[in-house]
């Protein structure tokens, strides 16, 4: 089977993909509660003739698709969880909420997932056409967002007979990603105190509210005493309640601990740990710390990114009718002055070979279409659980450019555009781009073993251990 072949075989059934990726959109569901969400993957995955396992590693909507037999064993990672509070009308150029405070998949993750299937389902058909020796494993990994599913995935050994792996996400620009991305702990430190009444009888009180902001006081002060690249961030779970007039006997924080390397993240969350312990000393407060997950930095494999790099030259650039250039113009005139100027100098950075003009036009495209070089290991950013993978086995991912030009994820305007011509083109051309990648490495057993010799002298025989405990467990 040649690609061109392929690629027209799954635009045939793109339809079927969109149609999945929608009704995800149209149910948002968090972190390890996705029950409808994953329905959609099996509907697909099963109409499409894979083996499918269901409820692995501790987690009732994660699961194993498989298609094939024998070496090399590829890897596709999907997800699926949308995010709290961005809830948001479908094609609306402005802010409005569907449900206030409802959920949203403003990390296009009904996009990603379906696209993972969209790729599984290409390598599948090249195994059943050319009889060829080799696995297509999908993993389908809820909770991406705060609950690093992929962690427990990992942690129970599901990616270990892998030989390589492969994912993406929708973005506002094309490019196979070379950065790396910060390692974190999702920590809970819950304070108990004791109610009083706060006029009547103050002394017999024991305020945990008290204690929750002396942790964040603390912490604020660590701050400077950190390496740069460290990240801390809360969030308030539970403020003891609304009367003023009663001492709080709860309080709950959720703490993101980031930096570069897991051992960095490790030890800075040993320090704010004891700001913890110093705050319930100081308000005479029970504390309770909870590590609810944790997720490595991300190591992107160069000779996997440099071949997803080369299928992404034969997709792109996208094409946009007038009417899509159109309907993202909106969402792009939501954008900041700052923002447009930003965008302007990441082009000029990237692209010195053209002129001024070309650069200003590239800028103002409300969908961008040009391929970015690749920059391995530029600024980290954020973090994704697909780092454990990565330091597991050898992976590539790309980004595809189907969101509004300078608008970021988690944002109002992702989960406008999510059920858009422009998101299902997007998601299409990331799923071809990952199968044409996966049937490459399958024809080039060479490229494989190049990629793991790769992956083995970088760790420099480090290895990977869960960051978390075995006791640690997936918390719907």
């Amino acid at each position: 089977m040649d690609k061109t072949k392929l690629l027209a075989l799954l635009e045939e059934k793109k339809q079927k993909f969109t149609e999945a990726s929608d009704r995800i959109w149209e149910t948002p569901e968090l972190r390890f509660a996705t029950y409808k969400s994953v329905e959609q993957h099996y509907s697909v995955l099963e109409s499409e003739d894979f083996d499918i396992e269901k409820g692995v590693a501790g987690m009732n909507n994660a699961y194993v698709a498989s298609f094939g037999s024998g070496h090399p064993v590829i890897g596709v990672l999907g997800e699926y969880d949308a995010l709290s509070n961005l809830s948001q009308v479908a094609d609306l150029a402005e802010e409005q909420a569907v449900e206030t405070g409802g959920n949203g998949h403003g990390c296009g993750h009904n996009l990603l997932g379906m696209g993972a299937v969209v790729a599984a389902v290409g390598v599948k058909e090249f195994l059943r056409d050319t009889g060829q020796s080799g696995t297509i494993k999908l993993f389908g990994c809820p909770a991406e967002e705060g609950g690093c599913g992929k962690s427990f995935m990992a942690r129970s050994g599901l990616f270990d007979d892998l030989d390589i792996a492969l994912s993406w996400h929708p973005s506002d620009k094309t490019e196979a990603w070379g950065s790396g991305s910060l390692s974190v702990y999702h920590v809970d430190y819950q304070f108990k105190g004791q109610a009083a009444h706060a006029a009547g009888a103050p002394e017999l009180g024991r305020s945990a509210l008290d204690a929750a902001e002396l942790m964040n006081v603390g912490v604020q002060y660590l701050r400077e005493h950190i390496i740069d690249e460290a990240r801390i961030h809360y969030a308030y779970k539970d403020a003891g309640g609304h009367s003023p007039n009663v001492v709080q006997s709860s309080s709950r924080l959720f703490y993101y601990v980031r930096a570069p390397e897991i051992e960095q993240a490790k030890a800075i969350l040993e320090r704010v740990n004891r700001v913890a312990e110093g705050a319930a000393l100081m308000t005479d407060t029970e504390l309770n710390i909870h590590v609810h997950s944790a997720c490595y930095n991300y190591i992107p494999n160069k000779t996997v990114t440099y071949n997803l790099q080369e299928n992404l030259e034969l997709l792109t650039p996208l094409s946009f009718s007038e009417a899509e250039i159109a309907y993202e113009q909106a969402f792009f005139d939501t954008v900041s002055e700052q923002v447009k100027a930003n965008i302007y100098e990441s082009i000029r950075h990237s692209f010195p070979e053209l002129d001024s003009d070309q650069w200003t036009k590239l800028a103002q495209e409300p969908v961008s279409t040009p391929l970015y070089p690749i920059e391995f290991f530029g600024k980290t950013i954020g973090s994704t659980d697909v780092g454990d993978v990565s330091w597991i086995v050898p992976t590539g991912q790309v980004f595809v450019a189907c969101e509004p030009h300078g608008t970021p994820p988690h944002s109002w305007q992702w989960v406008a555009n999510g059920k858009s011509s422009v998101a299902h083109k997007g998601m299409m051309t990331a799923g071809k781009t990952l199968a044409l990648s996966a049937i490459d490495l399958i024809e080039n057993p060479e490229l494989v073993e190049k990629a793991k010799q790769e992956h083995l002298d970088f760790l420099q025989g480090r290895s990977y251990v869960c960051a978390f405990s075995d006791d640690v467990m997936p918390d719907e």
